[in-house]
Formats: structure tokens, sequence, C-alpha cells
């Protein structure tokens, strides 16, 4: 391995997201590596429980306190900067800045990135509640002149929990994929170009389905700019 490679650490939150981040960076690095390799990659998490209970709560110092208790193990074994494949998670990150020993990709910097290299101009926001009521996208996505859509309070509610009964169980159906088609439906016809993938498991429900809209698959960007950072190179 190149001495010049950075070591990847990866804050996971659930073991669905995580994985699918994990396996991008491995899958992937061979196309700017070579056969058979890829970036020295570490990962921890606590029981994802203790995340969901202060998420739930809105308790988002306590939910920061997690993520740096990963980072400080991370840091441990060799890690140079680190990624966290949960999006909600990203709530907490102005706390977790200000104490981390290491840097951090942050996601919806990203995707706001690739929603500019695709020239998007207006998107719609998709993932649980407590992320898509937040400021995490639309802070990012006003900073380089995006507009968003946020779904109405009832499709809210529904992929929320669709997102903690269902994909981050590992459970995919096709009834709360066709479900999720009819919001992105309507996010087309409210003027989106593109939608944002903004719940760690989304693109597992999607799979290969094509949506009414471009999709802006949030795990993959975060874990193809790790790759990128990891090798060197600009994307």
């Amino acid at each position: 391995m190149p001495s010049a490679t950075q070591h990847i650490g990866i804050v996971a939150c659930s073991a669905e997201g995580a994985a699918l981040c994990y396996r991008t960076i491995c899958s992937e690095g061979v196309s700017l590596m070579g056969p058979h390799n890829h970036p020295e990659v570490s990962m921890h998490t606590v029981p994802f429980v203790h995340h969901v209970e202060s998420m739930r709560a809105g308790n988002w110092q306590g939910v920061a306190d997690l993520l740096l208790s990963s980072t400080g193990k991370l840091a441990r074994v060799g890690a140079d900067f680190v990624i966290c494949p949960d999006n909600t998670a990203h709530r907490a990150m102005p706390l977790v800045h200000l104490r981390s020993p290491l840097p951090w990709l942050h996601i919806a910097e990203e995707v706001a990135r690739e929603a500019v290299r695709r020239g998007y101009q207006k998107v719609g926001l998709t993932g649980t509640r407590a992320l898509v009521e937040s400021e995490v996208y639309p802070e990012k996505l006003a900073a380089l002149g995006i507009s968003f859509v946020r779904p109405d309070m009832k499709e809210l509610v529904r992929i929320d929990d669709i997102v903690f009964q269902e994909l981050v169980l590992g459970i995919f159906t096709h009834h709360s994929l066709q479900y999720f088609r009819s919001v992105v439906t309507g996010m087309r016809s409210a003027g989106c170009d593109a939608v944002v993938l903004g719940c760690t498991e989304l693109p597992l429900l999607v799979g290969a389905e094509t949506l009414p809209l471009p999709a802006l698959d949030s795990t993959r960007l975060l874990a193809r700019a790790a790759l990128a950072r990891a090798v060197g190179c600009s994307q």
C-alpha cells in the first residue's frame, strides 16, 4: 500500500448503512489503486440503541458524545480522518467539531458538491424526520445556491417509520419502495430536478430501481469522497 494513502475511520451507527459505506470504499478502491487494493479502513460503533435513544430524545449532545467516543478509539488505532455514514447523526456535528481529535468529512457537504457538479438547482430532501426537519442539508445546499423541498408531515412520518421499523433492520419491501417512489413523484411535480437519499439505508431500498428523479446517494457519495481523500486525488 502506498505510504501516502491515508487511513479512513468510519464512525458507524446503523449496521446496514455502515456496511454499504465500507463496501463502497473497498470495492471502488480498485479503480484508483489496482486489483484487490483499497485504503486502510477501521470502523467503530457503540450499540445502535444508544444513538436511537439520544436522537429520539433530541439529545444531540448525547449523540455528539457517542460520535466522539468512537472517534477517539479510531484515532488511537491510527485513523487519519473520519466519516459517519449516518445523516441524522450530523445534527450533532457542530458539537463534535468542537472536540474532535480528527478531521471529518461532512455527508451533506459532499452531497451538495455533487448536486452542483451535476447542475441541479432544486432538490427534494428525504430521510428521518429528525434529519429532514433540521438545517443539516438546507445549510449546506444554501451555501452553494441550491434550493430544496421537504416532504409534507404525513410523508415525513411515514418515511421515518420505514427507516426505523424496516431499513435499519435490513428489511426492504416493495410496498415501502412504491411509497417512496410516490413521495419522489410529488417532489418532481414541485419542481425538483433531483432527490437526496438522505437516509444511509435508502440506497439499499431503492437498489437498481429507477426513481422519478435522479438520486443523490449520500452514502456512496461520502464513501467516494473518503476514498478520494485517502488516496490523495480530486473527485
